[in-house]
């Protein structure tokens, strides 16, 4: 009981860690496995574990086979998660780099890792290519804490976004596919006979017919509102078990094809009921990767370690990281507009993830049980390069940005929170001045409307942890908090600046601010008489921005003084002569402004 408490206390304590210090939660997990189990024989009294996954008669959590059971449920729901997110709109309208990338990018590593892993490790082919399946995945787990501070380009956060998320189900099936085939073998002699490749067939047949099945039919329970909303998380937990269990009997080892299959066809279904169904998987397969990783982890035997604690495991690891991820990257990236200091970041930036190292473990342990020669190499070859990449890029990945000069000097892109018609019209001007700006709103309208006016724009509640953690905002320096609830904005300013307005965070004044002079907020925008709406009433009436060119800071101010005297015209930006635009705030006499500087003003034009 308390070894069982104390894995998932230590495991909450590592995601906490992780998060507190934006590093990737494997790292802490693995590490913390590592030290209770093999490492902690070399200082314990008897010479045991602090924890031992398997039961020897003496101590132990899960007798037997029941490890094996546990990490092959929880890899299960995972692998399902992990199926959810593929969505094939997103295939289509991705890149043709990153598109590559999870194809040929993915066969290269594939193809250059086997071969390694043959002449350097000394393994069978079977077992070469089952080791170079797994570690052909990232995963955004990864990505994600390595790039969220740092400040690059949109493009590449997004290749790297974009290759974590789809490569991930993409990699696990790829990994099912070579290890069923190992494990058909494995039945069948080593020779692949006719009637061993026939259960091949089987096997992927009823992985894929199961999971389609599956999915179809719970999508149809679904529509005919036969689970309460109340059941349905429950029922998904239930279904993805019962689900790789059933396959797993018509079919051995087809139950991790089938719910892979079962959650990428659900993941392309317009069903509103499955939203919730994201959050709860999500906060399973957090709870479940605490558990599991140190499970794994604290089950590696100090001879396993041994077995790679040699020049050609190091070897291997350089063939990997810096040989076929850059061949992949720069194959995949051909007749692209990427430049070459791109291309280099982004072959640098390959961490391998959750899924490589949970699927290792429990194919390794399969195999192992199986008996098949030189499978106990598996899992830590696999945890090396983990462990490795994650390490690696987490140490030096800001510094190789900063030496490639991918890393920004400034953030100029702008987010808006709302996207309502002044803050779309403003948007727009700034786009077509080549400022990158990102709309957020809570109501679809405003963002249907916003991309209908092809301007860039997220459905997003800003109370969620979402929008902090998406990396393709890591170039944004600028906050303008444009909503209607001055509750909003406030919230907005207090909640994001530290994140997104380290150029400068703003907000809209509040009619209670506009009524008082004297009460001028220090991140007040554009005046201190106009609210939004003022705002909203200028823009439907004159939706128009003007320019004006300033002579002199006197001629400033009357423009100012102008705009006051015309409740219709509100000014909101002032472009110095190197043309650069900076944001008016409301105390907006006091920025400094020279002659060749422009000041532009929303609605009526200024007779001057």
């Amino acid at each position: 009981m308390v070894e069982l408490a104390g894995i998932i206390i230590l495991g909450i304590i590592a995601q906490w860690f992780a998060w507190k210090f934006k590093i990737p939660a494997i790292l802490p997990l693995i590490l913390i496995g590592l030290f209770i189990g093999p490492i902690s024989t070399l200082i314990s009294e008897d010479g045991n574990k602090w924890i031992e996954p398997v039961w020897n008669g003496e101590i132990g959590l899960f007798p037997g086979e029941r490890l094996f059971n546990f990490v092959s449920l929880a890899i299960s729901l995972i692998l399902f998660e992990g199926g959810l997110t593929l969505k094939k709109e997103e295939i289509k309208n991705v890149g043709p780099v990153i598109y590559k990338l999870i194809t040929l990018g993915s066969f290269i590593t594939f193809t250059i890792a086997g071969i390694a892993a043959h002449f350097i490790i000394g393994l069978n082919w079977p077992l070469s290519f089952l080791f170079s399946s797994l570690i052909i995945v990232t995963g955004p787990t990864v990505i994600t804490p390595i790039l969220r501070n740092l400040a690059i380009k949109k493009d590449l956060s997004t290749i790297l976004k974009w290759e974590g998320i789809l490569i991930d189900p993409i990699g696990a099936l790829a990994a099912v596919l070579v290890f069923e085939f190992i494990s058909v073998g494995n039945d069948h002699g080593t020779r692949y006979t006719q009637e061993a490749l026939i259960e091949f067939g089987k096997i992927i047949i009823i992985g894929i017919s199961i999971g389609f099945t599956s999915a179809y039919a719970f999508a149809m329970a679904l529509k005919q509102k036969m689970v309460p909303h109340y059941l349905l998380n429950v029922v998904v937990l239930a279904l993805v078990l019962f689900v790789f269990v059933l396959s797993d009997l018509f079919a051995n080892e087809s139950g991790l094809l089938a719910v892979v299959i079962m959650g990428m066809v659900l993941g392309n279904m317009k069903l509103d009921a499955l939203k919730e169904v994201f959050y709860f998987k999500e906060t399973i397969s957090i709870l479940l990767i605490s558990i599991l990783f140190i499970l794994l982890s604290a089950n590696i035997n100090l001879t396993d370690l041994y077995l790679i604690y040699n020049w050609n495991s190091l070897i291997l690891f350089v063939v990997v990281v810096l040989i076929a991820r850059p061949i992949g990257v720069f194959l995949s990236a051909s007749n692209s507009d990427l430049q070459l200091n791109e291309k280099l970041f982004i072959s640098w930036v390959g961490p391998r993830g959750i899924v490589a190292a949970g699927i290792a473990s429990l194919f390794g342990l399969k195999l192992t049980m199986q008996g098949v020669e030189n499978a106990n190499y598996i899992t830590p070859l696999v945890f090396m390069i983990v462990l490795g990449t994650v390490l690696l890029n987490a140490t030096t990945a800001r510094l190789f940005a900063r030496i490639t000069k991918v890393l920004l000097i400034k953030s100029e892109g702008i987010l808006i929170v709302g996207a309502s018609e002044p803050a779309r019209l403003i948007a727009t001007y700034l786009n077509n001045n080549n400022r990158r700006v990102v709309l957020i709103d809570s109501n679809p309208k405003h963002i249907e409307n916003a991309k209908k006016n092809n301007l860039e724009a997220i459905s997003c509640d800003i109370y969620s942890d979402d929008l902090i953690e998406n990396i393709e905002l890591n170039d944004v320096g600028y906050l303008m908090a444009l909503t209607g609830s001055n509750s909003i904005n406030e919230y907005a300013i207090t909640k994001l600046k530290t994140h997104f307005g380290e150029e400068g965070a703003f907000r809209l004044i509040s009619k209670e601010e506009m009524r008082d002079p004297s009460n001028n907020p220090i991140n007040g925008l554009f005046s201190q008489t106009d609210d939004y709406i003022n705002i909203s009433e200028v823009v439907r009436d004159y939706p128009n921005i003007n320019e004006v060119n300033i002579n002199s800071k006197e001629h400033y101010l009357k423009l100012l003084k102008a705009t006051k005297n015309e409740i219709k015209s509100i000014p909101i930006f002032i472009q110095s002569d190197d043309g650069e635009i900076h944001i008016i705030p409301s105390n907006s006499e006091e920025m400094g402004v020279e002659q060749g500087y422009k000041m532009m003003y929303l609605g009526k034009k200024l007779d001057l």
